[in-house]
C-alpha cells in the first residue's frame, strides 16, 4: 500500500473550470479575515461545493497547515462526523483516544483552513464539532457548505445565490457571452462536444435555457451536456414543455428547488430505460463504488451484469455520475443532489427493499471473505476497505436500525483487521452497540477483546473475552476458543495478573494442539512472547517471537509478522543483543510503515531510539525519541508500561552524551519530522531514497524479493532462474507464492507493486 507523503492539504484538482462568482469570492475573502467560520448557504445545485473549493484553493496558501476538505455527503451517522474529519486530516483513530479529543489536541497549535462540505443532514453534530474545534484551536478557520446555517457562535453566513440571469433583450453577442450563466453553459457544452461556441444563431436559445433554469449551475450543466445530441433550440423547446406541464403557464410560481428537480427529471427522462434503472439503484451506495459493486448490487434479471460498464459510462458522459480520483480500481460517485432524486425514484419503483437487501448481502459477503483470508492478503484487503468504508458504514447503520443483528454482527466482526489498523475507537463503538443485545458468535467477543488489548484497556478486553470463552465452548468451536483464551491471557498480562495469564495460555495451547489452525498457533505464540516480556523471561519471548515470525512469513500474515518481529526486537534490546534488536525492529518498522499502522510505527520508532542510544548514537536517539512523542500525541496513544524504563534510560544516556541543550535541540527536531522522515531516520535511509520500504523483505522472503525484482523486466521463469542460479520450477513456485501473498493475479500487478515500494529504483541502480 503506497504511503501518502506529508501534505499541506488534500484539496482535489479543480475540474472542470470555475466560472464567475467574483463577488462571492471577494466577500468570502473579506469575511475570513475577521471571522473564523463562514458558512456558504444556498439550495442544492447552486454551486456551494465548487465555490468552497475555489475559496480554499485561493486562500489555502496563506495557512501554514494548508487547506483540508472534509466530505460529509457520504456520512450517514452523526456520531461519525469527528471520524470523517480525522480521516480527512490523515489522522488515525487507532488508540483509545476519542476522535473529537484527538482533533482538539492535534489542531490546538495548527494554522489551517477546514472545508466541511454538505453539512445539512448532520447540522447538530457538525455544529458541535466546529464549536469544539474553534474553541480549542485559535489558528483554525472553517468554511462550511449547507442548505441552512449551522447556528454556531461567531458564524458568518454568505448566501450563495444562482448565477445572474442573462438579459432577454438583444444586446451585443460579446455582452451576452460575459454573463456567468451563459459562460457556464457555453464552457460545459464545449467540453461535452469539443466545438460549441456562442453564436448569433444560438444566442437566444442559450439565454432562454439559462433563464428557464433560474441560473442554477447544476441544472445548466445538465442541459449543456445534452448539446452532444440536441441543439440549444431543441433543449429550450423540450425544457419548455416540461415547465409548461408543471406550472400550467405560471412560471413565477415555480420555486428554485422545483426548478432543479424539473431539470433533473427532464435529463432523467431522456435516458433509456436501462440507464434510468441503474441511476435510481445507485443511490444505495453512500460513497464510492466500483463496477464490481454495481454488478453485484444493481444488476438482476432486468439489468444484466454485462451492461453495467456501458451504462455507467453513459451516465458519466451525461454528467449524472462522477468519476472518483482514488488510487486503485476505477470508482464512481453519485453527486448528493442526484442521489436524493435517485432515492425518491427508487422508492417510487417499489424496488427499494430488494436493492437495499442485495447491497447488505454484497457487503456482508465481501467482509466475510476478508475475515477468512484478509490476514494473508492484508494490503489489498485494507485498500478495499479504505475505498469502500462509507458504503460499509451505511449498511451497518441500516442493519442495526432495522434490527438485522445477523448481518450487522457479521460485518462488524469481519472488519477486525480494519478496526485494528485504521479505526479502533469506531470499531469499539459498533461492537459495543452489538454486544448490548444478544450475541452468540464468539468471534464478536474476540474482536471486541482484541480492540481492548490494542487500546491498552485490559479490563474492557477481559469482560468481552470472558463472554467469548463461554460462547465458544457453547458453540463447540475449538479454533475460536483457543484464540479467545490466548487473547484473554494477553489481557491478563496487561493487567498484571500473571497467574491467570499462565492458566489461560496453558488452556489455549492445549486446545490449539489438537487443531491444524495457524491463527490459533500464532495467537498462543503472541501470548507467550508478551508474557515472557512482562515476566522478564526474555529467552521465552525470543523463542515464541522467532517461531511466530517464521510461521507468519511462510503464510504471508503481514500483521502477525510485524508483531512477532517487534517481540523479538524488544527481547533482544533488553538482553543487550543490539545487532539482532536493530535488525528485527527495522524490519518490523518497514512492515508497519507499509501497512500504515501508526501505533506500531510509534512504538518501533521509540524502540529504535533506544537502540541508537545504546549504540552510542545519541543525536539520532534524541531525534527518534522526539519523533515517537510527536506521533504518540498525533494518534492519542499511551506509552506502554513495558517500554517506559527503556525510554527513560535512553533519554538519560543520550542527554549525558550530548548535554541538556543539545539533546533538547535534537529532540525538538525529531518532533518536527513528518512520519516518513522519521521512519527514514530510524531505518537510516537517505532522504532522497525512493521509499523507506526499499530492500525490505517484508511479507516476501528475501529470495521472493530477488525474483520479484526481475519480474518487471519481462523475463520468463527460465530467464529469471538463469539470473539467480535456481531452477525454472523453483522460480515458478516463488512467483506463485508472491502472487498469493500480495493478493494479485498477474505479473503486471507485481511489477506495479514493486515500483510503488521503490524496488525498481534500487534495482536499476544496482
Amino acid at each position: 500500500m503506497a504511503q501518502r507523503a506529508q501534505r499541506s492539504g488534500n484539496l482535489p484538482a479543480e475540474a472542470p473550470s470555475f466560472v464567475g462568482r467574483r463577488a462571492e469570492l471577494a466577500e468570502a475573502r473579506r469575511k475570513l479575515t475577521a471571522a473564523r467560520l463562514v458558512s456558504l448557504v444556498g439550495p442544492g445545485g447552486v454551486g456551494k461545493t465548487r465555490l468552497a473549493l475555489r475559496i480554499a484553493t485561493d486562500l489555502g496558501r496563506g495557512f501554514p497547515g494548508g487547506a483540508w476538505l472534509v466530505e460529509l455527503a457520504n456520512v450517514r451517522d452523526p456520531a461519525l462526523v469527528p471520524n470523517a474529519v480525522t480521516a480527512a486530516l490523515d489522522l488515525r483513530d487507532q488508540a483509545a483516544t476519542e476522535p473529537v479529543d484527538l482533533l482538539r489536541s492535534y489542531l490546538r497549535d495548527k494554522e489551517l483552513l477546514l472545508v466541511l462540505d454538505n453539512c445539512e443532514h448532520l447540522l447538530d453534530a457538525t455544529a458541535r464539532l466546529i464549536d469544539d474545534v474553534l474553541r480549542a484551536a485559535p489558528g483554525v478557520r472553517v468554511v462550511a457548505t449547507s442548505r441552512e446555517p449551522l447556528s454556531v457562535a461567531g458564524e458568518h453566513v454568505l448566501p450563495v445565490l444562482p448565477l445572474d440571469l442573462p438579459s432577454p433583450h438583444a444586446g451585443t453577442l460579446a455582452r451576452t457571452g460575459q454573463n456567468d450563466a451563459v459562460r457556464l453553459f457555453v464552457e460545459r457544452a464545449a467540453e461535452a462536444t469539443g466545438r460549441f461556441e456562442l453564436t448569433e444563431a444560438n444566442r437566444a436559445a442559450v439565454v432562454d435555457v439559462c433563464r428557464r433554469l433560474d441560473g442554477l449551475p447544476l441544472a445548466i450543466e445538465l442541459a449543456a451536456v445534452r448539446t452532444r445530441a440536441l441543439s440549444p433550440d431543441q433543449i429550450r423547446d423540450r425544457l419548455g414543455d416540461r415547465f409548461e406541464l408543471l406550472t400550467s403557464g405560471n412560471r413565477a410560481a415555480l420555486p428554485r428547488h422545483q426548478t432543479l428537480h424539473t431539470a433533473i427529471e427532464w435529463s432523467y427522462n431522456l435516458l433509456v430505460p436501462a440507464e434510468q434503472t441503474l441511476l435510481m439503484r445507485l443511490c444505495v451506495f453512500a460513497g464510492r463504488f466500483t463496477v464490481d459493486d454495481v454488478e453485484a448490487v444493481c444488476c438482476s434479471g432486468d439489468l444484466p451484469e454485462a451492461q453495467a460498464l456501458d451504462l455507467l459510462s453513459a451516465l458519466l458522459d451525461k454528467s449524472l455520475l462522477g468519476r472518483d480520483d482514488a488510487a486503485g480500481p476505477a470508482c464512481y460517485r453519485l453527486p448528493e443532489t442526484m442521489r436524493e432524486y435517485a432515492r425518491r425514484k427508487l422508492r417510487e419503483s417499489g424496488d427499494a427493499d430488494a436493492v437495499e437487501l442485495r447491497c447488505a448481502d454484497h457487503y456482508l459477503s465481501r467482509c466475510e471473505q476478508l475475515a477468512a483470508t484478509g490476514r494473508y492478503r492484508l494490503l489489498p484487503s485494507l485498500a478495499w476497505m479504505d475505498l469502500e468504508i462509507d458504503n460499509v458504514r451505511a449498511v451497518l447503520r441500516t442493519c442495526l436500525d432495522r434490527g438485522d443483528r445477523r448481518r450487522a454482527g457479521g460485518i462488524a466482526t469481519a472488519l477486525l483487521w480494519y478496526w485494528i489498523t485504521r479505526a479502533t475507537t469506531e470499531g469499539v463503538r459498533w461492537l459495543d452497540e452489538l454486544l448490548a443485545g444478544p450475541v452468540t458468535d464468539p468471534w464478536t467477543y474476540f474482536a471486541r477483546g482484541f480492540l481492548g488489548v490494542v487500546q491498552n484497556d485490559p479490563d474492557a478486553a477481559t469482560r468481552a473475552l470472558d463472554r467469548g470463552v463461554t460462547a465458544a465452548r457453547a458453540a463447540g468451536l475449538p479454533g475460536a476458543l483457543s484464540q479467545t483464551l490466548a487473547m484473554a491471557s494477553i489481557a491478563a498480562t496487561g493487567r498484571g495478573d500473571g497467574a491467570s495469564a499462565r492458566r489461560l495460555l496453558d488452556e489455549a495451547r492445549a486446545v490449539a494442539g489438537s487443531l491444524d489452525d495457524l491463527g490459533a498457533t500464532l495467537m498462543t505464540h503472541q501470548a507467550q512472547a508478551l508474557k515472557g516480556l512482562a515476566d522478564g523471561d526474555l529467552a521465552a519471548a525470543a523463542t515464541a517471537g522467532a517461531e511466530g515470525a517464521r510461521l507468519s512469513r511462510e503464510a504471508g500474515d503481514l500483521y502477525s509478522l510485524g508483531m512477532m518481529l517487534m517481540n523479538q526486537g524488544y527481547a533482544a534490546l533488553r538482553s543487550g543483543a543490539l545487532p539482532d534488536a536493530d535488525a528485527w525492529l527495522t524490519e518490523g518498522l518497514r512492515i508497519a510503515h507499509q501497512l500504515d499502522d501508526r501505533v506500531a510505527q510509534c512504538y518501533l520508532l521509540g524502540a529504535l531510539g533506544c537502540c541508537a542510544a545504546a549504540d552510542r548514537r545519541p543525536r539520532a536517539a534524541a531525534k527518534l525519541l522526539g519523533a515517537m512523542e510527536n506521533l504518540r500525541a498525533e494518534i492519542g496513544a499511551t506509552v506502554l508500561p513495558s517500554m517506559a524504563p527503556a525510554l527513560t534510560q535512553a533519554t538519560r544516556s543520550a542527554t549525558a552524551e550530548l548535554g541538556v541543550a543539545a539533546f533538547g535541540s535534537a529532540y525538538r527536531t525529531g518532533r518536527q519530522l513528518s512520519r516518513d522522515a522519521a521512519v527514514r531516520l530510524a531505518l537510516r535511509v537517505p532522504a532522497a531514497s525512493a521509499s523507506v520500504t526499499d530492500s525490505s523483505p517484508g511479507i516476501l522472503s528475501r529470495r521472493e524479493v530477488d525474483v520479484a525484482r526481475l519480474v518487471p523486466q519481462g523475463l520468463s521463469n527460465k530467464e529469471i532462474g538463469a539470473r539467480l542460479y535456481i531452477s525454472e520450477r523453483t522460480v515458478e513456485s516463488h512467483v506463485r507464492n508472491i502472487l498469493a501473498k500480495l493478493g494479485f493475479t498477474s505479473r503486471t500487478q507485481v511489477a506495479g507493486w514493486m515500483a510503488e515500494q521503490g524496488y525498481l529504483g534500487s534495482m536499476l541502480s544496482s
